[in-house]
């Protein structure tokens, strides 16, 4: 069975792993000059700088992907485990960690803010924890469900534990249960933009983010991107085949459902089966064809996840003893929220820095280190260079009101709205497709199988969500579908298989 898979993010690749090592004949097909997707790095005064994800957490999605298909993970990529989650700063006040143990998390807390909040925290945990051991296998593992089929699948011992994870009410709004002070709201409430949301809006589920980076962090040797890599070579070793620089101008489809796609070049390469690890919002808006177009649901404007403005550079990094992950908030989170509603880039951003040459500790060479910068943005808009420049020295702002300063950064990368857009057609810049605004958002993104026999959707834009994980396990279920739908064709072949009539017409 031939089948082609469209872009070769995390979703495409474990998607083609899978049905390679299944015995398919896999093509996949990436306009990019390199695997990966939002998993991507940039040169930077000719060092590579992580311009994508770069928090790796539910290492066991792709533990199991890697011992499934003959491999073991920790062979193809250096993981280490983060003793300190990240670190979180308000202003020159001094600044609390969030811990791999628990423990020292609660006590963080309780010398930052008093001991109410310690108790809170631990009430918090276990209110995340709840969530997931809820999720997990019905929604996480599972192809998507609809609030019925999720009912369904909790069963009457369930039901409570469905009503107990709070889908009605918003994140903030919870947070409120567990924290009197505003700064832990913001710090746990922060979680909602894992999923481009935000915390005003997005479902109180949404803490179950917490649990799971409290089940672990790990840094990456190499970054997200190498993680990547690992994940192209082993399907090239199962015998996918990855086409880079050829891009998808369309799928083509008959009555029957897919028969291949065309390159912008205008080469036809046939199949039987198509896997699209585009954003679902480039199938809806035609980009990929106009029958294909009824595969996913347009997503309006008003409907987008957060995009963002990001600086890759050099830097010297001085004043404030950042980690490898170190977020700065803003003084005024609704307002920064309220702002990115109505379109506009916040005056006071919240800003995450990622030190990709530190782990716990300082790097040991002082001197330029390379830095991701990153604040929230609204989808769908083109800001000048000129609003961009004053989105750039805000963030400087709220670093320096934190203590740190950023030097000698004379070849700084930056990507706004607008580039993400480019990078990523179809999304207006959103990086997390249909943000998780409300209780139902979750159950709108497209599952696996769609309306056209023979096309199958993975990525990021889809169930079970954003995220290098969730996006992985995308891939995962993509594949079980396909391989599903093949066994119970076939399957019905054989026992139809041909019959002689008087007519002496072989019927199938």
């Amino acid at each position: 069975m031939r089948v082609v898979v469209i872009g070769a993010g995390i979703g495409g690749l474990v998607a083609a792993l899978r049905l390679a090592r299944a015995g398919l004949d896999v093509t996949v097909l990436e306009r990019a000059a390199h695997p990966g997707g939002k998993m991507r790095s940039v040169p930077v005064d000719g060092r590579a700088v992580e311009a994508g994800p770069t928090v790796f957490t539910m290492r066991w999605v792709l533990d199991e992907i890697f011992s499934e298909c003959g491999a073991r993970l920790d062979d193809r990529v250096a993981l280490s485990p983060a003793a300190i989650l990240a670190r979180h700063a308000w202003g020159p006040d001094g600044h609390v960690d969030l811990f791999a143990d628990p423990r020292a998390s609660r006590d963080a807390i309780g010398a930052f803010a008093g001991a109410r909040e310690a108790e809170g925290y631990d009430r918090f945990r276990a209110r995340a924890a709840a969530v997931y051991r809820t999720l997990e296998g019905p929604f996480i593992r599972g192809q998507r469900p609809s609030p019925l089929a999720l009912t369904r699948r909790a069963g009457l011992s369930g039901l409570g534990d469905l009503w107990r994870i709070q889908p009605f009410t918003t994140l903030w709004s919870a947070l409120g249960e567990y924290f009197a002070d505003p700064r832990l709201r913001q710090l746990f409430g922060r979680y909602a933009t894992y999923c481009g949301a935000s915390p005003y809006r997005a479902p109180a589920t949404l803490m179950l983010v917490a649990h799971v980076e409290s089940q672990g962090v790990w840094h990456v040797a190499g970054g997200l991107s190498a993680l990547a890599r690992a994940v192209a070579d082993l399907a090239a070793e199962r015998g996918a085949l990855l086409r880079t620089g050829a891009h998808v101008a369309r799928i083509v489809t008959d009555r029957a459902g897919v028969t291949g796609v065309e390159l912008d070049t205008g080469e036809r390469i046939p199949a039987e089966a198509v896997v699209c690890n585009a954003d679902a919002a480039a199938l809806a808006e035609g980009l990929l064809g106009a029958p294909a177009a009824r595969a996913a649901e347009r997503v309006p404007p008003s409907e987008r996840s957060l995009s963002a403005v990001t600086l890759c550079m050099n830097a010297r990094a001085e004043g404030f003893p950042l980690l490898r992950h170190t977020v700065f908030f803003s003084g005024d989170y609704a307002a920064e929220f309220d702002g990115i509603a109505r379109g506009r880039l916040p005056a006071d951003p919240t800003v995450y820095v990622c030190a990709q040459d530190r782990g716990d500790a300082a790097p040991d060479e002082p001197g330029p280190e390379r830095l991701l910068v990153l604040v929230n943005a609204p989808a769908g808009a083109t800001f000048t260079p000129s609003e961009i420049a004053t989105c750039t020295r805000a963030l400087h702002r709220r670093l320096g009101a934190c203590g740190l300063r950023l030097t000698d950064t004379p070849a700084t990368v930056t990507t706004g709205p607008a580039g993400f857009g480019t990078l990523f057609p179809g999304t207006g810049g959103a990086l997390y497709g249909r943000a998780s605004h409300g209780w139902m958002a979750s159950f709108r993104r497209p599952g696996a199988r769609t309306a056209i026999p023979g096309l199958y959707l993975a990525g990021g834009s889809v169930h079970p969500g954003p995220g290098v994980p969730m996006a992985a396990q995308s891939g995962r279920l993509a594949a079980d579908s396909l391989l599903a739908d093949r066994a119970t064709a076939r399957a019905s072949t054989r026992r139809s298989a041909g019959v002689a009539t008087s007519g002496g017409t072989s019927m199938p």
